[in-house]
């Protein structure tokens, strides 16, 4: 049998898009003919599967995943919203968010290239190839974050519109907050913060927001101008902050108000320290 080498592999997976392992079997199939083993990929549908991968993802669904290492936020992306119903799909999107949420890789990266835990013989990006391929549609794993779970610590998820829009959130301080974590998670799902307080807005965004607040004081006494524009300032923090916003619930408190108002019940020191808020096809 001929030598099987690294180029050789690198040449097929290059020409194909297919796997590193399903590149490598092609050729010692073909007997180390590169022509040839391209040829076997795609009598075995597989090359077919990469030809579709050119075509643009705007649909898909969020999946989310709990396991005792944490929990995992998925966006799978397909070319249309029927497949998107498709159970086929469904089942793609809850094994592989579940397979986040059991190995926690560090990049998506990562995770692409590694092994499948229900096939052994196929990495990740490999089992996505065979459902390209099975559906009929490009199939795309756009992005993952994970969240790792701590005695101290609450997490909240709350998914909307049948998982177009998905929110996590953590809260310091116990490990008994779901509740609250989960319906801060809904109000940002309604919401759209953009930043968790004040003092997360990058400064340049922050002087953009006064100068455009001082182009509008035209004419008005010098005297007034700060006390003016730092009102301007304000409402554009209750606008685009977590913490600032009136609670989606109970309008009367800001979130950080109805924050502080559990940990009082409770008697321990709670804080919202993150969130995340994916939709379907937003740019990232």
């Amino acid at each position: 049998m001929a030598s099987i080498t690294a180029a050789m592999i690198k040449e097929v997976r290059e020409r194909t898009g297919v796997g590193m392992t399903k590149c490598k079997d092609a050729l010692n199939e073909a007997n180390g003919d590169v022509e040839n083993a391209i040829s076997v990929l795609r009598k075995s549908g597989m090359a077919s599967a990469v030809k579709k991968q050119g075509r643009q993802t705007k649909e898909g669904m969020i999946g989310t995943a709990s396991s005792s290492k944490g929990i995992a936020v998925v966006e799978v992306n397909s070319e249309t919203d029927f497949v998107v119903q498709n159970d086929l799909f469904r089942e793609f999107l809850t094994n592989v968010t579940q397979e986040v949420a059991d190995t926690m890789p560090g990049t998506l990266e990562d995770f692409l290239a590694q092994k499948y835990s229900k096939e052994a013989e196929l990495t990740i990006d490999e089992y996505r190839g065979t459902m390209v391929q099975t559906i009929g549609e490009n199939i795309r794993i756009k992005r993952l974050k994970t969240f790792t779970k701590d005695d101290s610590q609450s997490i909240g998820v709350y998914s909307h519109l049948n998982g177009k829009i998905v929110v996590v959130v953590e809260v310091e301080g116990s490990a008994d907050e779901a509740d609250l974590a989960r319906d801060i998670a809904m109000h940002i799902a309604a919401a759209s913060p953009e930043y968790l307080a004040p003092e997360f807005i990058p400064s340049e965004k922050v002087d953009h927001e006064r100068e455009i607040a001082r182009s509008q004081m035209a004419g008005k006494p010098e005297n007034i101008i700060d006390k003016i524009i730092d009102g301007k300032l304000k409402a554009f923090y209750d606008s685009v902050c977590l913490m600032n916003q009136a609670f989606i619930k109970d309008d009367s408190l800001t979130v950080a108000e109805v924050v502080s108002r559990r940990a009082k019940e409770a008697g321990k020191d709670l804080a919202v320290t993150g969130f995340v808020r994916w939709a379907v096809g937003e740019d990232v």
